[in-house]
């Protein structure tokens, strides 16, 4: 026996494709709006932790710029500390150093020379006196270039005939002369240069 459909077959088909399509681009819809919601939630996610990364930067940050200031703070105490240390030991070896002067112009000065004036200006020394010739001068001079501790740099700045009255009968030809040395602080001065002094005698 042959069946015959008499309903409108497709209508009913269209009907449901229609159907099916709706269907679809519903799920469609749900699937792409939990997507957005996935992909917002972890932008959330991502964007929370980084600040709190830059929390805790900006903690460490002020932290670390705290100690710096403090070891600045430190460096310039320190500096401080150093210089006054070093104008306490430059006021040691200033009060010293007349004394040093004096002996080693003592040694060193030949006979025949006398010493008139000595003027100091920081760690220059200018000295004049009276010789009786050329050559006590030139003897002075490097006595204090050679074996003195503390003159250094001696310098002849003149040197003239000056016509001396010795009494009312004699007169002597001697020379005024003015040179210019230089202080120097022995390496040896110290502990350890006094510890190796009486060594070097001995």
């Amino acid at each position: 026996m042959i069946l015959i459909n008499l309903l409108p077959h497709r209508e009913e088909k269209r009907k449901r494709r229609k159907q099916a399509f709706f269907v679809g681009m519903g799920f469609a819809a749900l699937v792409g709006a939990g997507l957005v919601a996935a992909a917002w939630a972890l932008l959330l996610h991502l964007t929370d932790e980084q600040q709190a990364r830059n929390q805790y930067l900006s903690t460490e940050i002020g932290r670390l710029e705290v100690q710096i200031k403090d070891i600045a703070n430190l460096r310039s105490e320190i500096e401080a500390l150093k210089s006054r240390q070093k104008a306490v030991e430059d006021l040691q070896t200033d009060r010293n150093t007349p004394v040093h002067l004096l002996n080693e112009l003592t040694r060193h000065t030949p006979e025949g020379i006398y010493l008139t004036a000595i003027r100091q200006a920081d760690k220059v020394v200018t000295v004049n006196g009276i010789a009786q010739t050329n050559e006590r001068v030139s003897e002075f001079l490097r006595n204090a270039s050679r074996n003195s501790e503390w003159l250094d740099k001696p310098e002849l700045i003149e040197i003239k005939l000056a016509n001396v009255t010795a009494n009312t009968r004699d007169q002597k030809r001697l020379f005024e002369f003015s040179l210019r040395v230089s202080i120097k602080t022995p390496q040896a001065e110290g502990p350890e240069g006094a510890a190796s002094a009486p060594a070097k005698r001995t």
